[in-house]
């Protein structure tokens, strides 16, 4: 697919366990251990939406034992 398809595309936001976040096409099944955070729209619009939310970076697992070693 053309690289100018892939932008007039809809995408979706996703999370995994860790808190981590990608974009996935919504037209296709989500992969095993990522679920919908109930955004989507173009590229650049579910990209600013991941820049928005989230501002740390650290995996869940390595933030929960940062807290607990503190």
């Amino acid at each position: 697919m053309p690289l100018e398809d892939r932008e007039e595309m809809t995408y979706r936001v996703v999370s995994n366990h860790e808190e981590q976040y990608s974009i996935w096409f919504v037209d296709r099944e989500l992969p095993p251990g990522w679920k919908e955070v109930g955004k989507s729209g173009t590229k650049d619009e579910c990209l600013a939406h991941i820049e928005e939310v989230w501002t740390d970076m650290r995996p869940l697992s390595l933030r929960k034992r940062m807290d607990e070693a503190s």
